[in-house]
């Protein structure tokens, strides 16, 4: 993961403007600017009779398969080939904001298929999803692109979303298995997954939302006792030495997961704080 250095700006730090912090919990239900915000259906459907996506041996699709892409000025490059892919990491989930919309593919979104967003699988592509908290598992169709934001390597559907039940916490620590119709099928772990605990039993890496990176300690101060200021977290600050010099980075947390980050990412707002970034150490 690369930690450019995020710039603040000091009129912006020095401001000793009040937050309350329910109000900046708040405005992360209000809408964005030309986008509404996502969501679950208001009169959702009974999502408990859907089945898994059944794997099968499909022709690439015409669409969505570049051999990179850019997004958000990053370069991300697409598999030859799911065979042996398998990660760990958070998935998120998607609802009506896109239903409907035309996804890389070139397919309809349907928030009620059992269907998925990678950014590098070959699309369409069939992966297993385990949610690591609670043992529940899901097949799904790959077949858009996504999620683009920090520290997320899968968007699920609204209905596998429900299925693993992720859908009110917002994102999971999942295991993501690839499954090769046709081919040969990705060899299990050679002992079974152990009894799902919480993450934090299960020793799963900490989340931190970072707010600045400065060469002088003394901004980084600053802009730690602004934040701290506020009482929205705990604020520490973490030297780093790089090839381009050594920077101090200020950073909230530990957090209970990515869900909390964007929380608190949108009660920054208000203090001049727009470019936090989530990290997970």
């Amino acid at each position: 993961m690369n930690h450019p250095a995020i710039n603040v700006s000091m009129k912006l730090i020095r401001r000793t403007g009040y937050i309350v912090l329910a109000a900046g919990l708040a405005a992360c239900s209000a809408k964005q600017v030309f986008e509404p915000r996502d969501a679950a259906p208001a009169n959702p459907r009974d999502v408990s009779a859907v089945q898994n996506a059944v794997p099968r041996v499909e022709p690439r699709s015409r669409y969505g398969n570049p051999q990179s892409y850019v997004v958000y000025g990053k370069r991300y490059y697409t598999l030859n080939s799911s065979a042996d892919y398998r990660e760990t990491g958070h998935a998120s989930w998607y609802g009506t904001k896109f239903h409907g919309r035309r996804t890389s593919s070139g397919e309809p979104y349907d928030m009620y298929a059992m269907t998925a967003a990678h950014k590098t699988l070959p699309l369409p592509s069939y992966v297993e999803v385990t949610n690591l908290v609670n043992g529940r598992t899901v097949i799904v169709r790959v077949n858009d692109r996504g999620p683009f934001h920090d520290g997320r390597i899968i968007d699920l559907s609204y209905a596998a979303a429900v299925k693993i039940g992720m859908l009110g916490k917002g994102t999971a620590r999942v295991e993501v298995r690839a499954i090769n119709p046709g081919g040969p099928a990705v060899q299990p772990d050679p002992a079974p997954l152990q009894a799902f605990v919480p993450p934090a039993s299960a020793g799963e890496a900490p989340v931190f939302l970072q707010v600045g990176a400065f060469s002088n300690r003394d901004n980084a101060e600053r802009l730690r006792r602004n934040i701290e200021g506020q009482a929205i977290g705990a604020v520490r600050i973490v030297e780093t030495t790089t090839d381009k010099g050594t920077f101090f980075r200020v950073q909230i947390g530990p957090l209970n997961d990515i869900g909390e980050a964007d929380r608190v990412a949108q009660a920054l707002k208000p203090l001049g704080v727009s470019a936090a970034r989530t990290r997970i150490d």
